[in-house]
């Protein structure tokens, strides 16, 4: 027998032993395909073995148990495939995982809709799935890049996710009318496209239960990562199952195929806003400080992590792949950041000491001042700034909470962004009020400062929080006239921002475009300058104004 034949019945012989002492057959009961996957991640990782794809996990369970059937229950929509006629042994320590979860129920119910894994207390001598004990169970826990572990914690911590999620269908993938490649035919493609929606769903399964070390893992087993560009036997043993399903010359072959590239990224998008909106379903929302650790390490280490795993794969995909990751970890730093940002302004917005102080200081701001300054830049109309100021200030002194203020903020765009909607300049328009409302933020900061205003702290608080989440809202506005993810927006190639800054200055409303409406902020305190342009909304200048005399840009 050759050196892979000997690791291979070793990896078997080994894995079929673990199958043995933790499952067995039973009537009447089920269990998630994707449990048992995420069992055996956590055994190789505490054995250090390197673990085979879903698929060939599957054929390995079905050769022990054998007549296994699968069927795939739960909800339309959010089904999920599970073994029918198997469960975990009494005595295997898994159950301790599962014992105070909905996943308990399996082993008297034949139909669970509970979908995924949720571990709740720590095994004894285990520590995220690896083997600790004495001193070396806090380097364990520190490991792969110091990431914080709180995968023993996940009953705590997963209230504050939104586990329910289950992964969108993915897209069609359109050919174009291109050949394919020499070598490849449409039954490699479907290949491709099933491994990847099984390695798409094994992420989130881990991602839910906060396992974010394994990601790395699934990552090299799905691009047949070997630390040698031939690849050792024991290596190659482990992908032998992929193999048969696409050969690696093949799946190299897809990653330079443009049609696949397109699919994959968009995959991948898909993916990871679904990632992002289980992890931090409401930015405004407390959350506690270890799980936003945990979430901010593991983004620092995603890019590293699947160049790694993809050191043997074409430039191609590497780059489409990794533009994707880098938006989705700038995604999760920057949602962690501002909900460290409300949480600290929500002590601010509920002191009455301070918002009296604020309110005092705010007064003495010379506001006229700051709109002549400002409309030089960002062509401000009086009337619409004065009713934001006033509507602000009465939002203040009100003492609304940071969901009211949400609110208000959410309004502002929604006025301001009225007149482009159905637009083709809507992201641009959008955009370039973002940029003009920071500016007008920062003017007014400005103020407050050669003032040596007593609140200047908490106005530096509430504007760093409130320029974050009007960057928040307009991604999702222009995500939602694009017809796409915010992933997909944040991760676009800068197209957009290469055209010229005069072409972003020409953007105005047209003539017959909607003012702001009268209900929804403060009326003004004066008329309009008729030589101003728009910030905030148009000028609606028609009968009301028929002695304007601004004249459209060209």
């Amino acid at each position: 027998m050759n050196n892979k034949g000997i690791f291979t019945s070793h990896l078997s012989s080994f894995s079929v032993q673990w199958l043995l002492e933790n499952y067995e057959t039973a009537e009447g009961v089920s269990l998630p395909r994707s449990t048992l996957y995420c069992h055996y991640l956590l055994h190789c990782q505490e054995q250090k073995l390197e673990p085979v794809n879903a698929a060939s996990f599957g054929k390995l369970i079905r050769s022990v148990f054998m007549g296994l059937r699968t069927r795939r229950l739960g909800t339309r929509g959010n089904s999920k495939y599970h073994y029918y006629g198997l469960r975990i042994k009494a005595s295997s320590s898994l159950l301790r995982l599962m014992e105070d979860q909905q996943h308990l129920a399996m082993r008297q119910q034949p139909f669970s809709h509970k979908q995924r894994l949720k571990p709740v207390h720590k095994l004894e001598g285990i520590t995220n799935g690896t083997a600790a004990s004495g001193s070396s169970s806090s380097q364990q826990q520190q490991g792969s890049g110091g990431l914080s572990d709180i995968s023993t914690q996940v009953q705590q911590y997963q209230q504050f996710l939104d586990a329910s999620r289950a992964l969108p269908e993915f897209p069609e993938l359109d050919l174009q009318g291109k050949a394919l490649p020499e070598g490849i035919e449409l039954e490699h493609i479907k290949s491709f496209q099933l491994l990847y929606r099984e390695h798409c769903e094994a992420i989130l399964d881990v991602m839910v239960n906060l396992q974010f070390t394994l990601v790395e893992t699934l990552w090299k087993t799905f691009w047949r990562f070997s630390e040698s560009q031939a690849g050792d036997a024991g290596t190659m043993a482990v992908h032998s199952e992929s193999e048969k399903r696409l050969p690696k010359s093949c799946l190299v072959l897809l990653c330079k195929y443009d049609p696949v590239l397109r699919w994959s990224h968009d995959c991948d998008n898909t993916l990871y806003q679904g990632l992002v909106e289980i992890l931090i379903p409401d930015v405004l929302r407390p959350i506690p400080s270890a799980l936003t650790q945990a979430i901010r390490n593991f983004a620092k280490s995603l890019e590293s992590w699947l160049t790694n795993a993809m050191m043997n794969i074409p430039e191609e995909m590497v780059r489409i792949k990794v533009t994707s990751a880098s938006a989705f970890a700038q995604t999760l730093r920057r949602y962690t950041s501002l909900n460290h940002l409300a949480q600290a302004a929500r002590a601010v917005l509920q002191n009455t000491a301070q918002i009296n102080q604020m309110l005092s200081d705010l007064n003495r701001v010379d506001f006229a001042n700051v709109q002549e300054q400002a409309s030089w830049v960002c062509r401000c109309e009086d009337r619409v700034v004065q009713r934001l100021e006033q509507d602000f200030k009465l939002t203040l002194q009100q003492q609304n909470s940071l969901e009211q203020w949400a609110a208000w903020l959410d309004g502002v765009v929604s006025q301001v962004l009225k007149p482009y909607q159905s637009s083709t300049a809507f992201p641009k328009a959008a955009k370039l009020f973002l940029l003009k409302w920071s500016f007008y933020s920062s003017m007014v900061i400005r103020d407050l400062t050669l003032r040596s205003a007593a609140s200047f702290g908490s106005f530096h608080l509430i504007r760093l929080l409130y320029d974050e989440y009007m960057y928040y809202l307009i991604e999702h506005r222009v995500a939602q006239a694009k017809g796409e993810t915010p992933i997909a927006v944040m991760g676009e190639e800068e197209e957009e921002e290469e055209e010229s800054d005069d072409e972003c200055q020409e953007l105005v409303l047209p003539a017959d475009s909607v003012p702001l409406d009268d209900e929804s902020l403060e009326p003004p305190t004066k008329l309009a300058r008729t030589d101003q342009r728009v910030l905030f909304a148009a000028a609606h200048y028609n009968s009301h104004h028929p002695d304007s005399t601004e004249a459209p840009v060209s």
